[in-house]
């Protein structure tokens, strides 16, 4: 896997542009306002034991025996109390005021602190180890199916998804489909040769036969249309006889016409194998063939392509059918009891049930999903820890400082407290130590 980790630097980036220091501003002002309680609590407490070793010590000075124990400890404690107090403050802000060497080291070096927190991020977390590892003790697919499978939460999903695209929907205006179609769609319609595509239809919808159900549904459309209407059949037929025919042979003609017209629709339609099936196999047969190796049938084909794309009325005819598409979606998807909610409910419910059981599913899913995760970290992982370096080298400085301390401080102030007593406990040691040595 690539790595992540941006290059170290040994100082401000070659690219970086100057960039204006912004307030650190808390989304949460009253955790702050506890945390800033806590750490003035402990800051007290930590200096009240540096007083309280300051005043054993002027107290037990110049004694012997006991006091010269507790003496030496109150001593080694105020060191060690302030030792750790100027470690604990050198962090955050000059001691004193006073401009020491290598203190105020946050507001001094948060840029490096945060290009190496940046690195830290990416070498610890962001690898492909862990996150296979993490994505398969999350069991995305089992929570997932657990959650779904509930009708109530398959609904509350089918809710939202439901007045996201109802929003969608409502925001796509006509001229927005005219604009694809005239722009998009059109012009790639037009680069694109139909014929290839056509004759290629044809050939496997004769070789697969799914034409003859298209073909039996027109002859038995055919047959009722004229058992239904005889009158207009003959009315057709009258008007394109000649004129000097008597009307008695022109009725008799048109009557013999329909029934013979009858009687062959129904020989086509219960003979399987009727000629003019077989005929028109043949043509279709043809027709692909032309339209895959002959010229002049595939320079037709593409004219007419032509002339249906320049006819204005197609793009009016595309806004009809998303007007009446749209219409019935949103129809379907405004009414809690509409047949696509229904319907999306159910299968959300049915999805659930699948993904709790069947393990080989979850398996593969959970398998995606950290393939995918992968992939986002392998193409946007340095990008997107690159925002830590990017933010800390906006903040002030001092600002940064008091923020940090804020939040980590109270338990720094341990470090004081911690001071102070083993420092005690070691200037004792030390004392008893001098005391052996001395006899």
């Amino acid at each position: 896997m690539t790595r992540t980790t941006a290059p170290r630097h040994a100082g401000p980036r070659a690219d970086a542009r100057p960039r204006e220091p912004f307030e650190i501003v808390t989304p949460e002002p009253e955790a702050d306002a506890l945390r800033r309680r806590g750490l003035r609590i402990m800051r007290s407490f930590a200096g009240g034991l540096l007083v309280l070793a300051a005043i054993v010590y002027v107290a037990t000075h110049g004694q012997d025996g006991f006091w010269g124990y507790v003496n030496a400890g109150a001593e080694a404690s105020m060191v060690g109390a302030i030792a750790d107090w100027f470690a604990v403050t050198a962090l955050f802000r000059h001691p004193l005021g006073l401009p020491i060497p290598h203190t105020a080291l946050i507001p001094r070096r948060k840029d490096e602190l945060g290009r190496g927190l940046q690195e830290f991020v990416a070498e610890n977390f962001l690898q492909e180890e862990i996150i296979r590892d993490r994505v398969e003790v999350a069991q995305i697919s089992q929570r997932v199916g657990d959650w779904v499978a509930v009708p109530e939460n398959a609904r509350r999903v089918v809710d939202e998804a439901s007045e996201v695209v109802s929003i969608g929907l409502g925001k796509v205006r006509d001229e927005h489909i005219s604009d694809f179609v005239t722009q998009a769609l059109v012009p790639r319609f037009r680069e694109e040769a139909i014929s290839p595509l056509l004759g290629s239809l044809l050939t496997e919808m004769v070789a697969d036969d799914v034409h003859h159900g298209l073909v039996d549904l027109g002859i038995e459309e055919l047959h009722r249309w004229l058992v239904a209407n005889p009158e207009t059949f003959a009315r057709v037929l009258s008007e394109r006889a000649p004129w000097w025919t008597p009307q008695r042979l022109n009725e008799v003609v048109t009557q013999k016409a329909h029934t013979e017209s009858l009687r062959w629709l129904e020989d086509i339609r219960d003979d399987p194998d009727h000629h003019a099936r077989q005929a028109f196999d043949t043509m279709l047969q043809q027709l692909a063939g032309d339209l895959l190796e002959d010229p002049a049938t595939q320079a037709r084909a593409e004219a007419l392509k032509d002339r249906l794309l320049d006819h204005p009325q197609v793009s009016t005819t595309v806004i009809s059918l998303w007007d009446a598409l749209r219409r019935a979606l949103l129809a379907s998807l405004r009414d809690p009891q509409g047949a696509v909610r229904e319907r999306a409910e159910v299968e959300l419910v049915a999805f659930g049930e699948l993904l709790r059981t069947d393990a080989e599913l979850r398996a593969r899913l959970d398998g995606l999903a950290a393939d995918v995760t992968v992939f986002l970290v392998e193409r946007y992982g340095a990008e997107v820890t690159e925002v830590i370096t990017h933010t800390i080298e906006r903040w002030d400085g001092k600002e940064a400082a008091r923020k940090i301390e804020l939040h980590v401080g109270r338990d720094l102030q341990f470090i004081r407290i911690n001071g102070t007593v083993v420092g005690g406990l070691v200037g004792v040691t030390i004392h008893a130590i001098s005391q052996l040595l001395g006899h």
